[in-house]
């Protein structure tokens, strides 16, 4: 299977889902993820716990139908009128309630224009106070400054330790101060504190604002509706951090409304006495004039009296006169609310026509009376009208005194107001819950963005895809670890470099020979001991696609291992630029490759010993300004050829191949080359790169070393934890 086809195999590979691979890449972060949610987790208890609690207070009103008073003179057509405007009934109300009127009464009795707030440290100051007890308060109920400075922010510090004295301050200059308790006036500057719960040291921020912009404030967070449809109970609810303010200034809503509604409804009754008084002498006026007519007529012709269909005539006519007297003044009465084109006020002008109508034909039928009866009817007619309406009257207005002066309005207070004894926010559990959730969805987003954009290699059969056996898997050491910061300390403790150090104290293979890793490259001895059976030579390159590999230590490693079977094996670093294996064995980087490869130095000058047996050395040398116009010298040729004749194995470490091609001009004259690549970083299109890099060369890629391999349930693969160590008796 050629490259190509390998690699299109394995790109749709990796387009596929592994819910394994997303399960396991999730359980090897399982400590990041912990750690974030927990993070998050007591970031939100800590919201949840310094938060300020906002409380809730709600009181209950009733708007009843007027059924009595000024509306019951209206009669049926005001029966009418209540139930065709009862649905906007609620709204108007709710109207009223949230009124600059209602709402201007309370803010000046509760001094809602004064806002004093205690100076806490920043963002977690007040919530530290309040757990800890220790809040501070103040009560102020007067405070007058200059209209330049409304809206300004004050600073009222207490002076003594018992809080009971405190100075007034603008822009850091003191302009009065006083006692608590006291009225106290400095030039355009008045104010009384009622109360300091603080002690010396404390401060407060004072503001006085303008009336409307309280009003405003107390506007939005006052909330007014109607529970149901159409029931006339109005809930009034409101909210903030004071639970005693609270309940004052729902009381004092509910108060000023019940007072305005009381005062709306006896004003009503004192303007129809108005109208009913103002009409009352006239009609008394004309009661008087028809009896005197009458009376005079009587005298001049004798007793007449009338005949029954006269008398029933004139007593259809009173009561149609009276219907008319009626619908003028409950007219009057709806011009005050209504316009014509209410329904209404419609029904009422339509049955004024009607009756107007009938008495028409009232008329028509005493003009067809004889003439004698026809007088005697008509003014018997104005007396008994002008009697009824006289009368009436007198009722209407005895009835609207009584109204007046026992005004109750249509309003019930049902519940005053009260707040809930638990804060309605934060909601504390439900922080926590959304905290923990956020935590766990960036955490484990993360993860998933990571390895989404991370394409490291995490397992040899990756690598297998590409065609290339897999000669060995060599696990992160600890070991290692350990020991490179052991020496990095010791470097920095004495100012030294690595001469004079020893190789037990570098190299792992010497240090911990029974480490994991080291028994990984003697299994990578084993498998190229094969490998290398049909080798044009024995020389092999190792090399890598990227810097930070791990190259270096597979290389000298994988020589110190090779070196104890009793092999003589030659380590060359052949990556003048920075190689740096002379540190690996305690030396110095002068006498090497590049020395030779310049003439400067013949093949026995750059050969250094070890204190590892049968392993030599050959160290990078002198930093050229050519590295690979030296390696295509005739010189390298013949210090291949003269290695490989004088030593049982030959390794050359090599720069990496996507940095330059010194590994491509190197692989040449090597007859085993194997690519290193590390877990977990360089990916699977680096290597691909690599391989056809040195396919285009005609180097032919023997295998691959994957090293730094971490036991991870991502991949599913790992190396596995075992140890075979003879015991020590």
């Amino acid at each position: 299977m050629s490259l190509q086809s390998i690699s299109g195999t394995t790109n749709k590979e990796n387009d596929e889902i592994d819910l394994t691979k997303l399960l396991g890449s999730l359980l090897d972060a399982r400590w990041f993820i912990l750690l974030i949610t927990c993070l998050f987790v007591s970031g939100g208890v800590a919201f949840a716990l310094l938060s300020t609690p906002i409380y809730k207070a709600d009181a209950l009103i009733q708007v009843e139908k007027k059924d009595s008073g000024v509306s019951s003179l209206l009669g049926d057509l005001g029966g009418l009128a209540g139930s065709l405007d009862r649905g906007d009934k609620a709204e108007a109300e709710i109207a009223i309630i949230k009124s600059r009127t209602i709402l201007k009464k309370t803010v000046e009795k509760l001094h809602l224009n004064i806002v004093m707030h205690p100076i806490y440290f920043p963002i977690v100051g007040k919530g530290i106070a309040r757990l800890s007890h220790q809040q501070i308060e103040g009560e102020v109920s007067r405070f007058e400054v200059p209209s330049d400075k409304v809206g300004e922010a004050f600073e009222l510090s207490v002076l003594d330790p018992a809080g009971r004295t405190y100075a007034l301050s603008f822009d850091g200059k003191v302009i009065l101060s006083g006692a608590v308790g006291q009225l106290v006036k400095q030039g355009p500057y008045t104010i009384r504190v009622d109360a300091l719960d603080a002690h010396k040291g404390d401060r407060f921020t004072l503001t006085k604002i303008t009336d409307f912009s309280a009003i405003e404030s107390l506007a939005r967070v006052l909330s007014v509706s109607e529970r149901g449809q159409k029931t006339g109970i109005l809930t009034l609810s409101i909210s903030g951090e004071n639970k005693a303010q609270l309940t004052d200034i729902l009381n004092d809503i509910s108060q000023n409304y019940f007072l305005q509604n009381v005062d709306r409804n006896s004003e009503e009754a004192e303007q129809s006495l108005v109208f009913l008084r103002k009409h009352l002498p006239t009609v008394r006026k004309k009661l008087d004039n028809a009896e005197n007519k009458l009376n005079d007529y009587r005298e001049k012709n004798d007793s007449i009296d009338l005949s029954l269909e006269a008398k029933g005539t004139l007593h259809s006519m009173v009561e149609l006169e009276s219907k008319l007297n009626d619908l003028t003044f409950k007219e009057n009465e709806m011009s005050k609310l209504y316009t014509k084109d209410y329904p209404a006020y419609k029904s009422l002008l339509q049955n004024r026509e009607t009756l107007l109508k009938e008495k028409a034909k009232l008329n028509d039928k005493i003009q067809k009376m004889p003439q004698t009866q026809r007088v005697i009817l008509n003014m018997k007619r104005d007396v008994e009208i002008n009697q009824e309406i006289y009368i009436r009257l007198l009722n209407k207005i005895q009835e609207l005194s009584v109204v007046k002066a026992g005004t109750v309005g249509n309003v019930r207070i049902l519940d005053t107001a009260q707040a809930y004894p638990n804060p309605i926010k934060p909601k504390k559990s439900l922080i926590v819950v959304v905290s923990m959730m956020l935590g766990l969805m960036l955490s484990v987003g993360t993860v998933l963005v990571r390895m989404a954009l991370h394409k490291g290699i995490q397992s040899a059969e990756e690598i297998e895809t590409l065609g290339l056996p897999v000669y060995a898997s060599v696990p992160k050491s600890e070991a290692q670890e350990k020991l490179s910061d052991k020496l990095l300390f010791k470097q920095q403790r004495k100012r030294l470099t690595s001469k004079g150090l020893h190789v037990k104290d570098i190299l792992l293979a010497e240090a911990n020979p029974t480490d994991l890793s080291v028994e990984a490259l003697r299994g990578l001895r084993t498998s190229l001991h094969f490998a290398m059976l049909e080798a044009k030579n024995n020389i092999v390159m190792i090399t890598g696609p990227a810097p930070s590999i791990g190259k270096s230590f597979i290389s000298s490693n994988f020589a110190a291992v090779a070196a104890k079977t009793g092999q003589k094996v030659l380590l060359v670093d052949a990556d003048m630029r920075k190689g740096y294996l002379h540190k690996q064995f305690g030396l110095t980087s002068e006498n090497g490759l590049s020395d030779f490869l310049s003439g400067k130095k013949q093949e026995h000058d750059v050969i250094r010993d070890t204190e590892i047996e049968n392993l030599h050395l050959v160290v990078k040398g002198q930093v050229p300004p050519n590295p690979s116009e030296l390696l295509m010298h005739q010189r390298f040729r013949t210090f291949c050829e003269w290695a490989s004749a004088n030593y049982d194995l030959v390794l050359i470490d090599t720069p990496p191949i996507l940095a330059v091609t010194d590994a491509s001009i190197i692989g040449a004259f090597a007859g085993t080359t194997l690519m290193v690549g590390r877990f977990n970083q360089n990916t699977l299109k680096e290597i691909e790169v690599s391989y056809r890099r040195f396919e285009q060369v005609g180097v032919d890629v023997k295998g691959f070393i994957l090293n730094a391999v971490e036991k991870k349930a991502g991949n599913g693969y790992g190396y596995y934890n075992y140890e075979y160590k003879s015991d020590k008796s």
